[in-house]
């Protein structure tokens, strides 16, 4: 039997072993929502309490909801431009590079830190084409620039900015849009309301993670630089696909999309440059 991988991972890293939990319980499923393979394989090789994660049916389906929307918003990206460079911002153990089909030209970089660039080397295999894993802060502005900037390029940055702080997603985007010649941006967001509650979340909570940013109005980047665009603007409680929900979290997020002050708690943005 081959032995698990042990983790010995705190703070937001580990938060991905909870993301991770709930693709696994999504592909698992009778009804599947992403039904990812990869993540059942990964997490049956990770030695890691899951019930730590706290994934329950229906937060298990709005993680899987959640990458099913920016797995299609990159291929339609890549469809409208197949030579274009994807890089995907703190990847953790998400095998999107293995789940969204692109063909030889796409090239794809995945980017997180050392620790679970480490952890992901051992566990998933590497996409055909040309690929590059970088072990590396998503700010680390050196590593950024050893993109090369000569494509488009779709940025996705999935269950990342609730994590920095205002200033840090700000420059972020601001290096992105002001580096490569067009694009798309592609991220989740927590509204204000999201971050009070954060010790809610279960992952937060039992990784000793603290969220700092949450955004209210999605046209508020837009001041970042004269570039952006914003092209989608979708609630989690209301977006398409709720439907394949278990029936206790249709209705409660059908609860939340009717209160104003809840409505907002979660938003997936698309912007362009």
């Amino acid at each position: 039997m081959t032995e698990r991988a042990r983790v010995a991972l705190t703070g937001p890293p580990e938060t991905m072993l909870a993301t991770l939990c709930g693709k696994a319980r999504d592909a698992r499923s009778d009804h599947p929502i992403l039904g990812d393979p990869w993540a059942a394989r990964v997490l049956d090789q990770v030695d890691y309490d899951v019930a730590k994660a706290g994934m329950n049916p229906t937060s298990a389906a709005g993680v899987a909801l959640r990458s099913r929307w920016f797995d299609r918003w990159t291929a339609e990206f890549l469809a409208a431009e197949p030579t274009a460079t994807v890089l995907h911002l703190a990847c953790g153990l998400d095998a999107r590079s293995l789940r969204v089909e692109h063909g030889p030209s796409v090239r794809w970089v995945d980017v997180d830190l050392p620790d679970v660039v480490a952890l992901r080397e051992r566990l998933l295999p590497r996409p055909d084409g040309d690929y590059a894993l970088v072990a590396a802060s998503v700010l680390d502005e050196r590593r950024l620039a050893d993109v090369p900037a000569d494509r488009p390029v779709v940025a996705v940055a999935e269950g990342l900015t609730m994590y920095l702080h205002e200033a840090d997603v700000r420059r972020l985007v601001q290096r992105i849009a002001g580096r490569f010649p067009s694009g798309q941006l592609l991220f989740d967001v927590y509204g204000t309301i999201g971050i009070r509650l954060q010790r809610r979340v279960t992952a937060v909570r039992t990784s000793g993670s603290r969220l700092h940013w949450g955004l209210d109005d999605p046209r508020a980047p837009l001041a970042w630089h004269p570039r952006l665009r914003l092209l989608d603007d979708v609630r989690s409680v209301a977006v398409p696909g709720i439907e394949e929900f278990p029936l206790v979290g249709r209705l409660q997020m059908g609860l939340l999309a009717r209160i104003p002050r809840l409505r907002d708690v979660g938003r997936y943005l698309r912007y362009a440059f």
